[in-house]
């Protein structure tokens, strides 16, 4: 079988950064996880994105497909934050794989904000094929903000995952968003792009609340919002949930009281009910 990696490479981090990570997320993460950056091809392009696994690689571990948020440079992955959030749920016992996406931090093509770029997402499914320590047979998927609007998108098109984590997801791009820089980029590039008309219709192919019975129906989700968020707002997923009730779709909502975008404040309780929704499903 012809690999589809075209790199991978070990992060090495500074002590003082080490120091930090062990601070941040946990000792285990530091001790007990490695990972890479990788390179990949997706659609003919060369995509970026990270690679994080346990050390103990004597067995296998679910896999979880990770999606970053932003758009361009803002929401975009280092190497440091890589350690840190990929590490932490490899420390989990899980093996990570997320893209940078297309068009952003040195990776080929244009990057559409849930367009073609989703293959990026899809495409690192036969990555997990090529290591030997990765169940395949059981994959989940988390996004967080721009990577929950992915997500959505992903869930429409297969019927792998068998658990879906998203916090602050975008469920419906507005025309009229103000709600942070990375958005009104994308917008001003969209609109050199489209016409008005066409302009409108993209925003809706991206948007879940359009199209929610297209989700895959067995994979149950996890929607986590603050409800203080003022980039994405709670009402996001709190009527995309009443859409997946009527659907009889599984789902649990759950609303982070004073919760910023980036639940600052509630770090350690969205880590443990990620874990636990992840751990319910997959292990």
């Amino acid at each position: 079988m012809n690999t589809r990696f075209i790199l991978r490479q070990e992060i090495k981090l500074s002590s003082i950064q080490e120091k930090m990570i062990s601070s941040g997320w946990g000792s285990e993460t530091l001790e007990n996880t490695l990972v890479e950056k990788i390179t990949y091809l997706s659609g003919g392009l060369k995509i970026n994105g990270y690679l994080a696994y346990p050390i103990d690689q004597s067995k296998q571990y679910p896999c979880i497909i990770w999606c970053r948020g932003g758009f361009g440079s803002a929401g975009a992955i280092d190497e440091f934050n890589a350690k840190g959030i990929f590490g932490q749920i490899a420390s989990w016992g899980y093996v990570v794989l997320a893209s940078q996406y297309r068009g952003n931090v040195g990776s080929e093509g244009e990057d559409e904000f849930g367009g073609s770029d989703v293959d990026d997402v899809l495409n690192l499914i036969p990555l997990a094929d090529e290591l030997e320590f990765a169940d395949t047979a059981k994959c989940g998927i988390e996004g967080w903000s721009r990577g929950g609007l992915m997500t959505y998108l992903t869930l429409t098109r297969t019927a792998i995952f068998k658990a879906a984590v998203v916090i602050g997801a975008i469920a419906e791009l507005r025309n009229n968003s103000g709600e942070n820089n990375f958005m009104q980029h994308f917008i001003e590039r969209m609109k050199l792009n489209y016409t008005d008309v066409d302009f409108q219709k993209e925003f809706e192919k991206r948007s879940i609340l359009n199209f929610p019975e297209k989700l895959c129906s067995t994979t149950p989700l996890l929607l986590l919002h603050g409800t203080n968020d003022n980039r994405v707002s709670p009402e996001d997923s709190i009527r995309l949930a009443e859409k997946l009730q009527e659907l009889n779709h599984p789902y649990k909502l759950v609303l982070l009281e004073g919760g910023d975008h980036f639940l600052k404040t509630h770090r350690d309780e969205t880590a443990e009910l990620r874990r636990e929704w992840f751990d319910n499903y997959l292990t």
